[in-house]
């Protein structure tokens, strides 16, 4: 049974996180888009799954978001709690180390669980999500800007294009006109293509992407002479523009956690590593906070948060190169990263024990009483 001091501090601290989750969510889906944006400018995929991409791809952001999230959270309850004079009444109470990190070990327990969640099955399946929804829409001629019923400009040829219909997923296409404009001979020629039906395809590595006519005609005419040439073909292919391959594609990155942990490859043991440190990250983290949040009322607002954040990126600095080193084949094992989380609440456990040893909450006492 939760007694009504733990409920409070739950309710403050679960609301303080919430909000800096929004915050925070905000900015990861802000710069989620400006990527996706500058995908779609290349090619990698098209603006008719933008938005899909982009909320899943803020799904796999929450892996390195939500630890962040919890530990700037909980710094600003506490940090509140302590400006406002609220924990010092209850530490010159008799209030101990004990009193607040029960409240606050129910919380890490839930935020554990949640990032445990996302990092270890929800982030990969949206990438592997994302990757699928992109590779079904490379493959439909919707991608590349076509539509039934409308002449539109043929992408990457420099003419113009006539589907009459087209099947649901876009890769079928019924009575087709193509008109495109080439250099020869040292005039301009019109090549004309007319088509019964057609159909859309990718080179076997998912790149090059053409479409191949069949039972039709093909003019080639000169202007200005009547050299004309006309030609009755089976099939004729004609490409389109190229599927841009993005930089940042990584295939480990959508294996689910399961096939990573029984892979021996460097790389994918670096980023089950990844995935395995999360929950431990975000636990740390909000023992850790314990300590830093604690404030006198007349030291700056943000003077223990701004020490709090550099610690932070020192703490996931360490990591990211342990995981560089499983990556590279150096360590073979996650040992060092554990012990690095050992050694970060140990540095918790010794703050903590400095700022309600018995000493300290004796010569609160005094003070309270004289209130």
């Amino acid at each position: 049974m939760l007694s009504i001091l733990d409920r409070y501090f739950l309710r403050e601290l679960a609301q303080t996180v919430a909000a800096t989750v929004v915050v925070l969510l905000v900015i990861v889906a802000g710069s989620a888009f400006a990527r996706v944006l500058q995908q779609v400018a290349g090619g990698s995929f098209p603006a008719s799954v933008m938005f899909q991409v982009l909320g899943l791809r803020t799904l796999d952001g929450l892996t390195n978001m939500l630890p962040l999230a919890s530990f700037i959270g909980v710094l600003m309850g506490l940090g509140r709690m302590y400006r406002e004079s609220e924990m010092h009444v209850l530490a010159s109470s008799g209030m101990g180390a004990s009193g607040l990190l029960k409240p606050v070990l129910l919380l890490s327990g839930v935020l554990v669980l949640i990032t445990a969640v996302v990092s270890l099955w929800l982030g990969p399946w949206a990438v592997r999500t994302s990757d699928m929804m992109v590779a079904a829409a490379n493959r439909s001629v919707i991608a590349v800007g076509l539509d039934a019923g409308r002449f539109t400009d043929l992408p990457g040829k420099g003419g113009i294009i006539f589907v009459e219909s087209l099947n649901r997923d876009g890769s079928q296409l019924g009575r087709t006109f193509v008109a495109t404009q080439r250099d020869g001979d040292g005039q301009p020629h019109i090549k004309l293509v007319s088509a019964a039906s057609g159909q859309l395809y990718q080179e076997s590595d998912g790149g090059n992407r053409f479409i191949a006519f069949k039972q039709g005609w093909q003019y080639d005419i000169p202007l200005g002479t009547d050299d004309w040439r006309s030609m009755h073909y089976a099939r004729n292919d004609t490409a389109l523009s190229d599927v841009q391959g993005d930089d940042d594609d990584d295939p480990v990155h959508a294996l689910d956690s399961w096939t990573l942990a029984r892979t021996d490859a460097p790389d994918a043991r670096a980023e089950f590593a990844w995935r395995s440190n999360a929950p431990a990250l975000t636990l740390v983290l909000l023992l850790l906070a314990v300590p830093l949040s604690r404030q006198n009322p007349r030291e700056p607002r943000y003077g223990r948060l701004l020490l709090a954040v550099i610690l932070f990126y020192l703490y996931y600095l360490l990591l990211a190169m342990g995981r560089a080193q499983i990556g590279k084949g150096h360590w073979h094992n996650q040992a060092p990263l554990w012990g690095l989380h050992l050694l970060v609440v140990l540095l918790a456990a010794w703050l903590l024990w400095k700022q309600y040893s018995p000493r300290k909450i004796a010569a609160l006492r005094p003070a309270a009483d004289n209130a």
